[in-house]
């Protein structure tokens, strides 16, 4: 995996986000844009933005700002607002090791997150297709960070496999990266190139042999960490410096 095939560089003069999906709102949505569940289907609290003050590019890389502000939405009122953006149709791959620079924020309630979706869902809906989270974080717990396969024949069903990594030093408000490495055998989690959990994979059982996209967010509330959310932390930022794909 040492051939660079694909590179997200927020650090350059000229980035942009023509490779991304801004995504706006509350609601899960199925394929045609149809929403069939609250809160991301999360219990999630924000409400998404393509506005200039929760999505930005800086000196510092692409940032993700969770705000304590006021949106009305169809009736529905939400106290936060911040940012969520995806690969779909633009980019998604099978098999490689995807690198992702990142600062994430510290606070209670705060949920960082940096994770895979199927492209193309094969195997059928969620999560029978399956989902890759690369690395996601409670912001009340700044030493910890995690990495989690789901998958399964349908949600009765449903396989959580789950690897959670104490950092060494320092906390998760550095910037470090966090990769995936991903091949027909195993996917394995690192963290500033130390390897904290393996998952062999299993055929027939395990749908990770197909192109999956990436998507990152930054959510406020919700089900991962169900706390109350520390107002003092806002506004809270998770900064992307950038992300590198190695392939074989």
């Amino acid at each position: 995996m040492n051939k660079l095939t694909w590179e997200q560089n927020f650090l350059k003069p000229d980035a942009n986000l023509s490779a991304w999906n801004i995504r706006i709102g509350n609601d899960l949505l199925d394929d045609n844009g149809n929403a069939i569940c609250p809160g991301w289907g999360n219990g999630e609290e924000q409400f998404y933005t393509d506005h200039p003050n929760n999505l930005y590019i800086d000196e510092a890389g692409l940032n993700l700002c969770a705000r304590s502000e006021t949106t009305d939405f169809n009736g529905k009122q939400y106290a936060y607002t911040s940012a969520r953006l995806d690969t779909k149709d633009h980019f998604s791959f099978c098999y490689g090791k995807l690198v992702i620079r990142a600062k994430l924020p510290v606070g209670q309630g705060l949920w960082p997150a940096i994770w895979l979706l199927p492209q193309d869902q094969a195997y059928g809906p969620w999560p029978a297709s399956g989902e890759i989270d690369i690395m996601e974080a409670r912001g009340r717990l700044p030493k910890q960070v995690s990495g989690t396969l789901h998958y399964g024949k349908d949600w009765e069903h449903k396989v959580i496999d789950e690897f959670s990594y104490d950092l060494e030093d320092g906390t998760i408000n550095q910037f470090r990266d966090y990769a995936l490495e991903w091949d027909a055998n195993a996917i394995k989690w690192l963290v500033d190139g130390h390897c904290y959990a393996e998952r062999r994979m299993e055929p027939d059982i395990m749908p990770f042999d197909k192109p999956f996209y990436l998507v990152l967010n930054l959510a406020v509330g919700g089900w991962y960490d169900k706390v109350p959310v520390d107002e003092s932390a806002l506004p809270a930022r998770m900064t992307v410096s950038g992300i590198w794909l190695y392939q074989s």
